[in-house]
């Protein structure tokens, strides 16, 4: 490392998109509780989840998670496998009924996929599309208008590749509003009474991968089609206590400690702040550069937890990626489908290590001017 701010334990720069950085102190807990946890002589991840000491953790993690977003009435957590990408296919599969469609909205790769998903499951109707923009800005919630026969209306909260966010959500009237919140999930302050339901992979913002978490309306939850295989029926993991099958207990157990993390930073206002003053710090130096580095999504959807941004050359950009792994900085290539520069920024990337990044990119445009 040459000095790029406070460095603490030699850690990278850790802007990953997933799996992301996770936080030390969360990390040294586990640390700490990974040989033996509760004075139980065993790892959790050595003891049966229908014992009453992983029983706990798993209860804490979903009261803890639904105490974050203010302990709405009428709500269930599941922590199920198979990452955001199986509830492309659960959500159809276990809405949809004959002669309906899903109603999506269209804002970049992610939404694309659950799109694509539903289309193969029965139907798929496009509400509204930023394609024409190139996936640059998220559409104007009033042009968002779900088919007749919609059984819900589905949105992705915040697309990681191309670096646009909701901050607003559209009233999708007596019809479930149904989002994939895999990468800003906790990141701002929710109102979740909006939502039917809402999915997420924990590699982001909750922890690491193998857990993936949905907090829906019980109502949505407790009756699920006959015909659909077991193991894919919400009302299966519903009526279990998402115990149906073993449960991907260690992860589990990292987000309940995430969670507790989130709670000692203030909850999501306090981790909103921070995060706002992380991507500010970006977006400053992106638009202060005199069109060096030029910021890729529009400024008023420009996300809070994907900084995307491109130089005039991919020369330059690749240049630019070598001189910052030589410093430390590590995930800062774009997605291989757009290419370009990417700072995944989510809650536990320190404000020290944007400093850091802020004060490397001032660096090299000056070492190239």
């Amino acid at each position: 490392m040459k000095g790029w701010g406070v460095h603490l334990s030699k850690r990278a720069y850790n802007f990953n998109a997933g799996p992301a950085a996770l936080p030390l102190p969360v990390l040294e807990r586990a640390q700490s509780e990974f040989v033996d946890f509760r004075n139980s002589g065993m790892s959790i991840m050595e003891m049966s989840h229908r014992g009453a000491i992983y029983e706990s953790v798993h209860n804490e993690a979903q009261e803890r998670l639904l105490g974050l977003l203010g302990n709405p009435a009428g709500y269930k957590v599941l922590f199920l496998q198979g990452g955001a990408t199986t509830q492309f296919a659960m959500v159809p599969m276990n809405f949809l009924k004959e002669g309906q469609v899903g109603s999506y909205v269209m804002t970049g790769s992610w939404a694309d996929k659950a799109y694509k998903e539903a289309k193969l499951l029965g139907g798929a109707h496009v509400a509204a599309s930023s394609e024409e923009q190139k996936f640059r800005a998220i559409p104007d919630l009033n042009a968002i208008v779900p088919a007749e026969n919609a059984a819900y209306l589905h949105i992705t909260s915040n697309e990681t590749i191309e670096g646009t966010q909701y901050f607003k959500f559209p009233d999708s009237g007596k019809l479930p509003l149904i989002a994939d919140m895999s990468s800003d999930i906790l990141s701002h302050d929710l109102d979740i009474n909006q939502f039917g339901l809402i999915y997420a992979g924990a590699q982001k913002n909750l922890g690491p991968s193998g857990v993936t978490v949905v907090i829906a309306k019980e109502e949505l939850l407790a009756e699920s089609p006959s015909h659909i295989p077991t193991i894919m029926r919400y009302s299966t993991h519903y009526k279990n206590n998402s115990l149906y099958n073993t449960p991907p207990s260690f992860s589990v157990y990292m987000v309940n400690e995430v969670l507790k993390w989130v709670e000692e930073q203030g909850g999501l206002a306090g981790v909103e702040a921070k995060n706002r003053e992380k991507a500010g710090l970006l977006y400053q130096t992106i638009d202060g550069s005199g069109g060096f580095y030029r910021g890729v999504a529009e400024e008023a959807s420009r996300s809070i937890m994907n900084v995307t941004f491109r130089m005039e050359s991919e020369e330059l950009e690749k240049k630019f990626i070598k001189g910052a792994e030589a410093e430390g900085f590590v995930g800062l290539k774009g997605h291989r489908s757009v290419g370009g520069l990417r700072a995944s920024i989510y809650n536990a990337v320190p404000y020290e290590s944007c400093k850091a990044l802020a004060d490397y990119m001032t660096h090299f445009q000056k070492t190239q001017a």
